[in-house]
């Protein structure tokens, strides 16, 4: 399709071409309704079908275990950042983080509000350019969960693997890397993930929840921040997203047709690792910032000599259709995120940019 541009944004982020062509078919009229899916009820059989075939589809690709229940709320992953501690913690009990970066620092500063907090681990000492070894973890005795971050979006950095925290509850903030590999739900107590990455436009998160940690919270908590009000009604105790949950449907439906979460695994690789080559292959013109044994599949955060040749390389890009590579404010730097639905052959462009670049520049 013309004039679609190398769309490198964190979030929200590129929608594959197919998904889009295909709603867009849909949108004045969803089959033979009528109407639109935005304009239909949440209680109708026409929408129901819809939400529970995602589901159903979300848990295919994910191989979501017996005893898990899937849930579509609203707030994003920066609301979870409450509803977790809220619905989980006890008197008593410490909520446990992992300190990788800008949004595990969120989600403590947003945890210490509703009760004690402990730091299992920490990478601020480096920068946050690397993942905390398993055997740095330090969960405290009376944890009521460990938090993670799987992929921090700013820093570009990934846990490669997950810690076994036994009767402790882990918890996966995977708002920026769900599906982009095969995952072992069943060593996670919780999983959330705000959609506007991997799995469609924002308005939806996903939050995936063992079903044993669903209990009436202690304290008051409002009715609609408890994930045994969504749980008891599958997700439709008010009118969800109707539109985003469809769409991410739409986008599950493109990522089975593109060999599921394995499939998605080498498409990633093969695409971050041209990047990190261009970069480790640069002569230290491009400077990678994670360390190499925690570099994001999602996210890849490099630098250059100064702001300034920085600034040149953002404002060259975009002339040429590359569109969101300037770093995060609050750290500076280049970014190119390549989530699931980036097309390879962006990155292949993206690439040839950087060689043309620095040929120039160097």
């Amino acid at each position: 399709m013309a004039n679609r541009a190398y769309n490198f944004n964190a979030g929200p982020a590129a929608l594959p071409l197919d998904v889009l062509q295909n709603a867009q078919k849909q949108f004045v009229e969803y089959g033979d309704s009528g109407m639109s899916l935005m304009e239909m009820s949440h209680r109708g059989a026409i929408y129901e079908k819809v939400h529970f075939e995602t589901e159903a589809l979300l848990r295919e690709l994910l191989a979501i275990p017996e005893g898990y229940k899937v849930l579509f709320v609203q707030g994003g992953g920066s609301t979870q950042f409450a509803m977790v501690p809220m619905n989980l913690l006890r008197a008593g009990s410490a909520a446990a983080y992992v300190a990788t970066g800008s949004w595990a620092t969120k989600a403590i500063e947003e945890a210490k509000q509703f009760g004690e907090v402990a730091i299992a681990a920490s990478s601020e000492a480096d920068s946050y350019k690397r993942i905390p070894a398993i055997g740095e973890l330090k969960v405290p005795a009376n944890a009521a969960y460990l938090h993670l971050t799987s992929n921090e979006t700013i820093e570009g950095t990934q846990w490669t693997e997950f810690p076994d925290t036994g009767s402790v509850p882990l918890v996966g903030d995977m708002s920026s890397d769900i599906l982009c590999r095969p995952l072992d739900v069943s060593k996670f107590g919780l999983i959330y993930a705000g959609a506007q990455k991997n799995l469609g436009p924002s308005g939806v998160t996903i939050v995936i929840i063992r079903e044993d940690l669903i209990a009436k919270p202690e304290g008051v908590v409002p009715t609609m921040l408890r994930y045994a009000t969504h749980a008891k009604a599958d997700s439709l105790y008010n009118t969800p997203p109707t539109f985003a949950i469809y769409m991410v449907g739409e986008v599950l439906k493109w990522v089975k047709a593109n060999g599921g979460a394995a499939g998605m695994e080498a498409r990633n690789r093969e695409k971050a690792e041209l990047l990190y080559d261009t970069i480790d292959t640069s002569g230290g013109f491009f400077r990678g910032f994670a360390e190499a044994g925690s570099r994001s599949l999602m996210n890849v955060t490099f630098r250059m000599a100064s702001e300034e040749l920085e600034k040149q390389f953002v404002k060259e890009s975009e002339a040429q259709g590359f569109i969101g590579l300037k770093g995060h404010r609050s750290v500076g730097g280049l970014r190119a995120s390549i989530y699931n639905a980036v097309p390879p052959e962006s990155v292949q462009a993206l690439a040839g940019f950087m060689r043309d670049f620095q040929s120039r520049n160097g």
